[in-house]
């Protein structure tokens, strides 16, 4: 484990000393918290983190080392890594590596040893920011040089991002089994667990970059379009929400998730917003306002939706409800349109390492094919 002193700053002025963790370095980007106690394989290689910094809420992390089974895409994409106890030892039979070992491997800058509570309650109570990790040459210059190199990069908000981590050509992914539905799905920041849930139920998908056309799209989705999860700010994303329009246009069943959501509610005339400080963790409670039930969650979003929850909107594309609501803070947490074969969500009902209290919304995707194909 690194004895090397480092910085975590943020653009506020607050700056935090611990040891370096993972490639010594600088690297920058929003910093954000999740509050889950597991999965910070699945977290770390989750597409939508890319440009921000983690913080981990939980304060032992890494003892179940790297595998080569559970990442959620080719390589780590977010920009930087807060621990606040690093594991010493990675103790677990599919174990390959330990978790400072890939973070050196793929050249991840991050930061250990600092009280990540007393981090976590300022992000809450002044918002996700611009932050910074250094873990070189860090005596020799003072606060006001670390914060200033914070304050010059970029920003999240109007950020256009899902282009850096989209495919960039079109692959296709068969069913497991028998063939039932053909779906195109468009590639924002593609999870590995989203293609698992998909294909078991028979889909074969063709995954599409972001730049695909509505008529491609429509070529390779018979039977429907999905809407992958993503990073940035969503109101930049305007090909991907005319591509959407043109979808709902067409009658094709429709589902997506996460930044997918915030495609869908952009592309029927809804507004979308930046959080002040996110939705991320396996503990969310959000209720499915269709059925009543409430539902232990994992999210990861800045943004979110803007839309009235207390009736029914009329759009260009009909009528359009807010099917999920968070119950902490009434986030719009999913949408329904009400004459348009097309429903999204927020939060991931795929999430691995869980909990999966919302996985039948794959099965909602199926049903709803099989009622537009009819």
């Amino acid at each position: 484990m690194s004895i090397n002193p480092a910085l975590l700053v943020l653009e506020d002025g607050t700056v935090f000393r611990g040891r370096s963790f993972g490639k010594m370095g600088e690297t920058f980007g929003e910093a954000v918290f999740t509050t889950g106690m597991t999965g910070y394989q699945e977290t770390l290689t989750d597409p939508s983190y890319y440009q921000q910094i983690v913080i981990q809420t939980a304060p032992h992390i890494g003892n179940t080392g790297i595998n080569d089974e559970d990442d959620e895409s080719s390589r780590i994409w977010a920009s930087g890594y807060v621990v606040r106890d690093p594991s010493r030892m990675a103790s677990n039979w599919r174990s390959k590596r330990t978790l400072d070992e890939e973070l050196v491997n793929q050249n991840i800058v991050g930061i250990s040893g600092i009280d990540t509570r007393a981090l976590t309650r300022h992000l809450r109570d002044k918002g996700a920011m611009r932050a910074g990790i250094f873990s070189q040459d860090i005596d020799s210059q003072n606060s006001e040089y670390f914060i200033n190199k914070v304050k010059n990069s970029p920003q999240m908000k109007g950020a256009d991002l899902c282009g850096m981590v989209s495919t960039k050509e079109p692959y296709v992914v068969p069913a497991v089994g028998k063939t039932l539905y053909m779906v195109a799905a468009i590639d924002l920041g593609m999870k590995n667990g989203i293609l698992h849930n998909l294909t078991t139920r028979g889909i074969e998908l063709t995954v599409l970059p972001v730049t695909a056309s509505a008529d491609e799209v429509l070529a390779a989705g018979i039977d429907g379009v999905f809407l992958s999860n993503g990073p940035g700010d969503p109101e930049t994303a305007k090909h991907a929400i005319s591509v959407t329009q043109e979808v709902l246009k067409a009658n094709r069943a429709l589902f997506g998730i996460c930044f997918g959501n915030q495609i869908l509610g952009r592309a029927v005339g809804f507004e979308t917003y930046k959080l002040t400080f996110g939705h991320r963790g396996i503990n969310q409670p959000v209720l499915d306002r269709t059925t009543g039930k409430v539902e232990i969650t994992t999210h990861n979003h800045g943004f979110a939706v803007k839309a009235p929850i207390d009736k029914i909107s009329d759009t260009e594309f009909g009528r359009v409800e807010v099917s999920h609501i968070c119950l902490n803070d009434n986030v719009v947490e999913g949408l329904a349109l009400k004459d348009k074969p097309a429903f999204s969500v927020q939060y991931h009902p795929e999430a691995a390492a869980g909990p999966h209290d919302a996985q039948y919304l794959f099965d909602r995707f199926t049903n709803l094919m099989d009622k537009n194909n009819a």
